[in-house]
């Protein structure tokens, strides 16, 4: 594997997401992934980086946050990073396919509330490849900074799937059989959710739009995004300002479609586990847990 030096590309602006994902989808057939690939070791910053309010209005709504106040949810910080790592993740130098690549988890460390009037500078690089018990995953790194200081970061992981003759280590082990946590909601999903997170967020991948463009990626009807999922369960949980979250996405939500949102003991922001069940049969599509910062 050859490696090349850590480099710094600065922004202007959020990048277009549309043609990225464009040209990742005409790349994706020339990729052939694998865990000692070398990757793209630059570091996208955008400096000066306001929210734009009507857009986090409507984020707001779509995800079940409350509107109004003047901080940000702490999942949102993604939706401003994403377009940043799919111009990453759609470049040549990026060795995995981004047709079929699955987001698999996120884990967020929150340090303080986040201003929605504020400036911040968001940064967005690929942290590693690793090997995977079903392919190669990469690790994605976002940061977003209040002057020097990182106010919050996640870290994502894409598994590209292919054979590997790599074993499941214990972390990795299947967990859809445990024993379910207490319900606390259910949720109708309309067929419609992927549409508005969609515009909500500016992901408008087609396996979350329509059931035909689903159709043509293996799904039988369009599929919730997994960070839909993940916030609209930690709207229902409540984030203390200071916050670590860590979510793993196991099965995909179809729309329209019933699930039940479950949850253990210190909701209301004091932490605790919760997960996302489909309604009949009890499938896992979503298991996370919230608690406080520093731990």
């Amino acid at each position: 594997m050859t490696t090349s030096t850590p480099a710094t590309a600065t922004l202007t602006s959020v990048p277009a997401l549309a043609p990225l994902l464009a040209r990742g989808a005409l790349r994706s057939p020339l990729k052939r992934p694998r865990p000692d690939a070398d990757f793209p070791r630059t570091r996208l910053v955008l400096p000066g980086l306001r929210v734009d309010l009507a857009r986090l209005a409507a984020y707001e709504r779509v995800c079940g946050f409350s509107t109004g106040a003047d901080a940000l949810p702490v999942t949102y910080p993604h939706v401003l990073g994403f377009p940043m790592a799919m111009r990453l993740m759609s470049g040549r130098d990026f060795p995995l396919p981004l047709l079929g690549l699955v987001h698999t988890s996120i884990g967020i460390t929150r340090r303080a509330a986040m201003p929605a009037s504020a400036a911040y500078e968001l940064t967005v690089y690929v942290e590693a490849l690793a090997p995977h018990r079903r392919g190669t995953e990469a690790s994605v790194v976002t940061e977003l900074r209040a002057g020097a200081d990182v106010v919050w970061e996640s870290r994502s992981t894409y598994l590209a799937r292919h054979r590997t003759t790599v074993r499941p280590t214990a972390e990795e082990a299947p967990s859809g059989n445990r024993e379910p946590l207490p319900a606390r909601a259910e949720w109708r999903l309309a067929g419609d959710t992927g549409r508005r997170y969609g515009a909500a967020s500016g992901d408008r991948n087609p396996i979350h739009l329509h059931p035909l463009t689903a159709r043509l990626f293996g799904f039988p009807r369009a599929i919730a995004h997994g960070m839909w999922t993940v916030a609209r369960c930690l709207a229902e949980h409540g984030t203390p300002d200071a916050t670590v979250v860590r979510a793993e996405f196991r099965t995909p939500v179809l729309l329209p479609g019933t699930v039940t949102y479950g949850a253990g003991d210190g909701e209301g922001g004091a932490g605790g586990r919760f997960e996302l069940r489909g309604t009949r049969g009890g499938r896992l599509h979503l298991s996370g847990e919230v608690g406080p910062y520093p731990a």
